[in-house]
């Protein structure tokens, strides 16, 4: 639905865009009761591949679970280079962190992963410890008209924008009009770039559910009537690209230009942590790194994430990442073939299976759970109240045996919790 936010007499916006209210009252029950259970906030090891030793205490008395919830879909959060880049980095530099401004000195190695992205993702990068401090950083600026030529944009923020974007309209609805389209009208898009000189769209590139945005589309508006991008592609960086510059960044055959920047993550796909922000220009890397809040008054990632982001750099400029890549879609086309989902077919390894009432999602993720499994519960407020769902995250690193089980298992508990065979009608 569109939210237009009309002027105040005091020129500011009259519509709430938060509501903390809401979202901690009206949706309580159901991670209070997911807490209760056991299936939120929970603690474990890393082993090996996706095994994580579950609970506290001593390693061998606890149960072995395989993941299906982290978002390193090619499982390289704990591959030995990976790894060794962070301890490497913190040995050679004997230091974690430097507490100063980025303005003034910063890490040589930061330096050093700055143009090692940039070259790989042929843009202008700029690291952050978050996406979510990237984004922070980034709206003020695109409201300000900054990126626009000084105009100020009407910025229309996609209806399933992350929260990490979604979050920020007040501080852009305080420089600017904002308006909030239905996910994926690209009609809406073009309809409101007729109507105003300058617009941005903020949007995801793959969303955390498992959709994505129509890039095609969104560029073909882009040169037709100069429409700025904001993509925040977290979720598809390096799962998509010959060096994993990610589903949004190639599918941009030359450079991002004066009029597209990316966020994505270096925490997810890619293997290690932090954020970072693909910009297409000298001027616009020139700005951000001098009027960015972040990155003016915020600390810079710290050397181990550095390091290890250095060494995920390292496979991803090698043929393994191809390699993964693949083994990938094998896993996923696997799954497909056993249930089925919105998503089924797409080629991102997201799948969310809808159960409907929270009370049974909760019972069939704790009966997957007591059978090895871990998977992500999604209910009010990131879905409507009575659409919960099952979020599973396949990676190159699932054996095909865990896949498959995982997949008997889901049909046995949904069936036991519902009375009813899946998927549920």
């Amino acid at each position: 639905m569109q939210q237009r936010i009309a002027p105040s007499d005091g020129g500011g916006p009259t519509e709430h865009l938060r509501n903390a209210t809401y979202v901690i009252g009206g949706s309580r029950q159901y991670p209070d009761a997911a807490h209760t259970s056991g299936l939120m906030a929970a603690h474990g090891r890393s082993t090996t591949g996706r095994t994580i030793a579950w609970g506290n205490g001593p390693l061998e008395s606890r149960p072995l679970v395989v993941d299906f919830l982290r978002c390193s879909y090619l499982g390289l959060d704990n591959h030995p280079v990976v790894v060794a880049g962070a301890i490497e980095a913190i040995e050679e530099q004997r230091s974690l962190h430097w507490s100063c401004a980025r303005t003034q000195l910063n890490f040589d190695l930061l330096g050093e992963l700055e143009e090692t992205l940039s070259e790989m993702f042929c843009a202008r990068v700029l690291a952050f410890s978050s996406v979510m401090l990237a984004n922070l950083g980034a709206m003020p600026i695109l409201a300000s008209g900054q990126l626009t030529g000084g105009r100020k944009p009407v910025v229309v923020f996609d209806s399933f924008a992350h929260i990490s974007l979604a979050y920020h309209k007040s501080v852009v609805a305080d420089e600017t009009r904002v308006e909030t389209i239905v996910h994926n009208d690209i009609d809406a898009v073009e309809r409101l770039c007729r109507e105003n000189p300058v617009v941005a769209y903020v949007c995801d590139g793959v969303y955390s559910m498992g959709d994505y945005s129509p890039i095609k589309e969104l560029r073909q508006l882009q040169e037709r009537y100069g429409l700025f991008l904001y993509i925040d592609d977290a979720h598809g960086i390096s799962i998509f690209g010959r060096q994993g510059e990610g589903f949004a960044r190639s599918q941009f055959p030359q450079g991002l230009g004066e009029r597209t920047v990316i966020a994505a993550s270096l925490a997810k796909g890619f293997g290690a942590s932090g954020g970072i922000l693909m910009l297409g220009t000298v001027d616009h890397e020139a700005l951000f790194r001098r009027y960015s809040i972040p990155y003016a008054f915020s600390g810079a990632p710290n050397l181990a994430a550095v390091g290890a982001a250095l060494g995920s750099c390292k496979i991803h400029r090698s043929a393994e990442l191809g390699q993964r890549q693949g083994r990938l879609a094998q896993r996923i086309d696997l799954f497909d073939r056993r249930i089925a989902t919105a998503e089924q077919g797409n080629s991102l390894p997201i799948r969310t299976m809808a159960i409907g009432s929270e009370a049974n999602a909760i019972a069939i993720a704790r009966g997957l759970l007591d059978r090895g499994f871990y998977t992500s519960l999604t209910f009010l407020p990131a879905v409507g109240e009575g659409k919960a769902r099952i979020r599973v995250c396949i990676t190159a690193e699932h054996e095909v045996r865990d896949i498959e089980r995982l997949c008997d298992c889901v049909l046995e508990q949904v069936a036991e919790a519902t009375g009813k065979p899946y998927p549920l009608r």
